[in-house]
């Protein structure tokens, strides 16, 4: 978890890390939920869809995760001010929260990438 005044602005989570039970690791107000389910051999997740709910949202939500190389996240709060940088390797992935983001390729990289839609293109990111 990095956090700035009070405020959450990504969770980190690295490849390493091992969940023996569902736990959800962003919090349940946030945009985006980041969970990792754990199921058992045997175990089905019945068919479903969801049920539409209109949200509002003040802030977009990215959750990133590397398929392939590795690369240093910066993370800065909303004054624009640098708070931490993390390496990032092949399995890990980050949600990102609030505040922005800057991402250094260490080698050749193939990021995942989610966000809400609908993305209307490189003019709706703020550069610093």
């Amino acid at each position: 978890m990095i956090s700035a005044a009070g405020e959450l602005l990504a969770v980190l989570v690295t490849k390493e890390t091992e969940f023996h039970e569902t736990t959800f690791v962003s919090d349940p107000a946030a945009p985006l939920q980041l969970g990792f389910i754990v199921y058992g051999a045997g175990e089905t997740l019945p068919r479903h869809v969801h049920v539409p709910v209109r949200r509002s949202l003040g802030v977009t939500c990215e959750f990133v995760s590397v398929r392939k190389g590795s690369c240093a996240i910066d993370i800065y709060d909303d004054a624009k001010q640098l708070i931490a940088t993390r390496e990032l390797r092949e399995g890990d992935a980050v949600l990102l929260l609030a505040g922005g983001h800057g991402f250094h390729m260490r080698e050749d990289t193939v990021l995942t990438e989610v966000k809400q839609g609908p993305y209307f293109g490189e003019g709706e990111k703020q550069l610093f």
